[in-house]
């Protein structure tokens, strides 16, 4: 059966409790749409994990900046529709703008320190707009599990920190970034990419990578670390370094020598294409 597609909160409650009175676990996607093979690793672990899984689709106007991409983010809706229906998503909620952020909106979730590093810094509001979205989202389907990617690590981290902080009766599922064959990260924003640049966009990966083998090696000197990752970037023709990070997990605070767990992140643009991408290592 094709998946119900649903734009109201009092729609999606009542499609919601009819598989929760079947006794269903419920499982959630979060998407701004334009599905990939990303996103669809995300439904294949709640397919697996849950009874019912619902995918919402929304362009969220709050997670973007003023000189961002909202008016041009791609909406190709039909085909979303086809690759939900193809993993077996059970519900699409599709919301209207109005319906997320009706007239007399004014109440927003901040995650304080973890908002304001990293992305957050050349994105101020970004991680307001996600925290705001993505709590209304939890309320709306209540769902038992919502997945997310790794990708988006700092978002992760900063939606671990609100669940925990505000008592949200949902587990997260942190889910592995998927990549293209020559390593670059699946996003919804590659296809702002002519072909040269995505030619050189795999140099993310690759100091990753590269940084990678050298921690393997021993490295524990993040200042080194950094250097690697800027090198190698700045050495790729057109790209334009927004920041390399090495920092704790738990935090997202600047280290100085790797231990525990730790986030090794960039943010490159492209043109005026920003693409990310990390790894998370446990170090001893």
């Amino acid at each position: 059966m094709p998946p119900i597609v649903t734009k109201t909160v009092d729609e999606t409650r009542r499609a919601v409790a009819a598989a929760r009175s079947l006794g269903r676990r419920v499982g959630l996607v979060p998407t701004m749409g334009a599905l990939h093979a990303g996103h669809a690793s995300l439904i294949q672990a709640a397919r697996r994990e849950c009874g019912y899984v619902a995918v919402s689709i929304f362009v969220n106007p709050t997670q973007f900046g003023p000189n961002e991409d909202l008016s041009r983010y791609p909406r190709p809706l039909e085909k979303d529709i086809k690759l939900c229906a193809d993993e077996g998503v059970d519900l699409i909620f599709h919301p209207p703008p109005d319906v997320m952020y009706p007239a007399g909106f004014r109440t927003y979730v901040e995650v304080h320190e973890m908002q304001s590093v990293l992305c957050g810094v050349t994105r101020p509001g970004h991680f307001r707009g996600v925290a705001t979205v993505v709590l209304k989202l939890f309320n709306i389907v209540q769902p038992d599990v919502a997945y997310f990617g790794q990708k988006d690590a700092q978002q992760a981290r900063i939606l671990m920190q609100m669940v925990r902080d505000l008592d949200v009766p949902v587990e997260l599922r942190i889910c592995p970034i998927v990549r293209e064959p020559d390593g670059l990260a699946l996003s919804s924003r590659n296809v702002y990419l002519d072909p040269e640049q995505r030619r050189n966009a795999v140099v993310l990966h690759a100091s990753l990578e590269a940084v990678r083998t050298r921690i393997n090696a021993g490295e524990s000197d993040a200042a080194a670390l950094l250097g690697i990752l800027r090198r190698m970037v700045e050495a790729a023709p057109g790209a334009r370094i927004d920041y390399p990070a090495i920092v704790d997990f738990e935090s997202l605070q600047p280290i100085e020598r790797l231990h525990g767990k730790v986030l090794i992140a960039l943010a490159v643009f492209f043109g005026s294409t920003r693409l990310i991408d990390n790894v998370i290592l446990d170090v001893g």
